[in-house]
């Protein structure tokens, strides 16, 4: 699935990395927890979170996610962002709520990372 379907799909606004747009994702992963994001097996994967601190990116980057994606509408600070930007990571902003977001990806195909 492309990032572009990934926001339209969550109603999102990119924040940052609309280049991105067109890059494959093959799996997702919902947590608030960045050590359980540290646990998940990295593939092209795109991150749904609530937390809005530099270590989403961070734990992005060194998992290989290409693109994260902020729900219930939070937008995280301008240093978030600025970083997201350096390191070549697409940010979303979506209305969703977690386990909506998350189901709404699962039955558009995006599967679950193993």
């Amino acid at each position: 699935m492309k990032i572009n379907e990934i926001a339209d799909i969550l109603e999102g606004t990119f924040l940052t990395g609309a280049e991105f747009g067109e890059k494959e994702v093959f799996s997702a992963c919902g947590s608030d927890m960045m050590s359980d994001v540290l646990a998940y097996v990295k593939d092209q994967a795109v991150l749904l979170t609530g937390l809005c601190n530099p270590q989403v990116v961070r734990t992005a980057e060194m998992m290989d996610m290409v693109c994260i994606v902020f729900i219930r509408g939070k937008k995280p600070p301008k240093e978030v962002i600025d970083l997201a930007e350096k390191k070549g990571i697409a940010l979303i902003s979506s209305p969703r709520r977690m386990f909506s977001a998350c189901g709404l990806l699962y039955s558009n195909g995006l599967k679950p990372g193993n």
